[in-house]
């Protein structure tokens, strides 16, 4: 292969903005000339637009997709001496947040085909400490929600979505985040709808844990001065609002674009042995937030693409169970078998509403040489 081909970065953020830079600037200039700077109408009407993007009652803006799903699990009462499942395979927060409010994390291994939360495991992983799940959308691929319900119903458990990156993907026709206790959602920015900086949001149906957000967010306080509860600086920037406000007119349109591209690699990588976590397989809709290909040749690629103009990167490299910080837990190399291999196995390609057609066939032209330089 030759590298003449400009350089293609893993995300251009860049090229979303230029297209939607006008209308952006106009939500900047409204926010700053309202003279409302922390909370107020633009937050506000952010929030009942998620709710009824979501199919919810209510949505809790807060600082950070982190901050969401801290919040909702000291509002529900998770604390010392408690359990929550959840997996190992993610970003680390969703187990951080656990330890914060003084609860232990419980892993369980993932799925082959899906690499999210195995929920087969889920109840063997059942203790009497147990309080709750937190399965995760990984990739923007929707956790089989319909099992996870039943158990927590079956053991009075609380059910956690982290949507963090599945804005927008449905399992049997409902968005993720709308089907749980709560759902919690990140707006990054390199997230399928991401922010110019940090922010957040919280869903549910739950009147109660709602109201109690809303406090916990505010130092705990109601009205301002009372303080009920010791709670947390975290609130949603009316700038971030008012600007994730315009893009929320495009997740959609963005999220097909997503599917496109990402059929199409599937589709020219079909007979290469590379497995693709399945994202659109009835009842399961995904976003692809995350393009992922698992191959036993990782590292080689990684290297390959690099040298031929192509950006892409490992989520995630180190399993949360494999972790310094949770060695007390007393996992071991081989614990979670499954999580373990995909860890040392997958790569995300350049995958964004705007990657071009010519640069897209350019990353699928040198995946196919590096497997057929080594005779597969």
């Amino acid at each position: 292969m030759n590298n003449t081909f400009p350089k293609v970065p893993l995300l251009d953020l860049k090229a979303q903005y230029d297209n939607i830079k006008e209308e952006i600037k106009q939500a900047v200039d409204d926010v700053l000339e309202s003279g409302q700077y922390v909370m107020g109408p633009y937050v506000d009407k952010f929030e009942k637009a998620i709710a009824e993007y979501c199919g919810v009652e209510y949505a809790v803006g807060v600082a950070n997709g982190t901050d969401a799903l801290l919040l909702t699990l000291d509002a529900l009462g998770v604390g010392q001496g408690d359990e929550v499942i959840t997996t190992p395979y993610t970003f680390f927060a969703t187990a951080e947040v656990i330890s914060q409010v003084g609860a232990t994390p419980v892993f369980v291994d993932i799925e082959p085909d899906t690499y999210n939360i195995d929920v087969t495991k889920i109840e063997a992983a059942i203790t009497s400490k147990t309080k709750a799940i937190i399965p995760v959308h990984l990739y923007g691929l929707p956790v089989n929600m319909d099992e996870v319900l039943r158990i927590s119903k079956d053991y009075n458990l609380y059910v956690i979505e982290d949507a963090c990156q599945a804005i927008g993907a449905t399992y049997k026709g409902k968005r993720v985040g709308s089907m749980g206790t709560a759902g919690c959602f990140s707006f990054f920015p390199t997230k399928n709808l991401g922010g110019f900086g940090d922010g957040g949001i919280i869903v549910t149906n739950d009147a109660e844990l709602a109201k109690k957000l809303r406090i916990l967010r505010v130092h705990g306080s109601s009205p301002k001065y009372y303080h009920a509860m010791i709670g947390y600086n975290s609130r949603l920037d009316p700038i971030q609002a008012a600007m994730l406000q315009v893009k929320l007119q495009y997740i959609d349109e963005w999220n097909a674009k997503r599917r496109e591209l990402a059929l199409k690699y599937n589709e020219a990588f079909k007979d290469l042995p590379v497995h693709v976590p399945v994202q659109d397989s009835a009842p399961y809709l995904g976003v692809y937030h995350l393009y992922i290909l698992a191959t036993e040749y990782r590292d080689d690629l990684l290297a390959y693409l690099e040298k031929n103009g192509i950006s892409s990167g490992i989520y995630y490299p180190v399993p949360l169970h494999l972790q310094k910080v949770y060695r007390e837990l007393g996992f071991e190399e081989g614990s979670l078998p499954k999580s373990e291999q995909v860890s040392k196995m997958t790569l995300a390609l350049p995958l964004y509403p705007e990657l071009s057609e010519e640069m897209q066939e350019h990353i699928i032209a040198v995946v196919r040489a590096f497997y057929k330089e080594r005779g597969i």
